[in-house]
């Protein structure tokens, strides 16, 4: 897992807040602070947190959807922040996303054939006589038939929605898919189905994937590596199975403790933070997590931890200073 495809470096959104009708105060909200990631070719990178801690912005900073505040993000060692027009377009043949409410990402007017289709022609990537066949199959790859070309996004399943999301998705043989949440809206017994469909596709076209999640266990079946990501920050970073077996951030442990174990006759002790999630408009100094956290101790609130390398273990990375 040498070949580098995506490195973010210091990456930041802030948005201004007003506040309100009868004030004139305005406030920030750090929603991504200075994040240093990279995502090599053909992994799965799981990013998980609780909601509201900037994941979906990440992704969307990625595909160029929201202007970033500062930093910098590497496509092929190239900074993509630099393109517009035509660069830009091409960038964005090689990077797709997958949102997470299938239903709210389709134009209801289109059909699935065309809303498939659509990226084929403003990539112009097939004429009018072969672009019917490739949306057949196209659709057939990612489980539907090719006779559902002509319906419309209300005939189909919320499963089915997705599929079509899909295939949009990878109808241009992207390189790296941003996929946000895309089986939380879905019904349990159908995301299965899309989870593997996710696996068959990575294998079958190569494809990079960026997995965002707050479901620990779907982010464990999916990722080789895997990002914790708290109030803005990664405050863990490591394999995939490492991570389960031994967390080191004390957020990370947390999370852990509240997954489910569908043997009943096994126990686990919950880790219970008290206090209430801190508000992005006013972050905690220090640690951001030092509120809530059952092992803080005094340079918690005072200094901010850096993500490094503190288990003496390559590739384990964590921001906390009992580490």
């Amino acid at each position: 897992m040498n070949d580098l495809l995506l490195d973010i470096r210091g990456l930041k959104k802030y948005f201004t807040v007003s506040g309100g009708f009868l004030s004139s105060r305005r406030s920030v909200v750090n929603a991504v602070d200075d994040i240093h990631l990279k995502i090599y070719r053909g992994e799965t990178l799981g990013l998980v947190g609780e909601s509201g801690c900037g994941k979906s912005t990440l992704g969307r900073l990625i595909m160029r959807l929201e202007e970033p505040t500062g930093g910098e993000i590497f496509f092929h060692g190239e900074n993509i922040l630099d393109y517009s027009g035509e660069l830009l377009k091409n960038f964005r043949r090689k990077v797709q996303i997958i949102f997470q409410d299938p239903y709210a990402s389709l134009n209801p007017r289109r059909t699935a054939g065309s809303i498939i289709g659509e990226p084929l022609i403003i990539h112009k990537l097939s004429g009018r006589d072969d672009q019917k066949e490739k949306i057949s199959q196209l659709m057939e790859v990612v489980g539907l038939s090719g006779e559902q070309v002509g319906r419309y996004p209300h005939e189909f399943s919320g499963g089915q929605r997705q599929r079509i999301c899909i295939a949009r998705a990878i109808a241009i043989k992207p390189e790296l898919i941003v996929a946000d949440e895309p089986v939380s809206a879905l019904d349990v017994s159908i995301q299965a189905q899309i989870l593997n469909l996710l696996k068959d596709l990575q294998k079958d076209f190569g494809l990079t994937y960026l997995f965002i999640s707050h479901d620990l266990s779907v982010v464990r079946y999916m990722s080789d590596r895997i990002a914790v990501m708290y109030l803005g920050e990664i405050v863990e970073l490591t394999r995939n199975r490492e991570l389960y077996e031994c967390p080191l951030h004390p957020y990370t442990r947390v999370l852990l403790s509240a997954v489910p174990i569908p043997d009943p006759a096994r126990k686990r002790k919950r880790k219970i933070v008290t206090g209430d999630i801190p508000t992005p408009l006013d972050p905690p100094r220090g640690c951001a997590f030092h509120p809530r956290c059952p092992e803080k101790i005094d340079v918690c609130d005072k200094i901010e931890p850096v993500l490094k390398n503190r288990a003496g273990n390559s590739g384990h990375f964590v921001a906390c200073h009992l580490r």
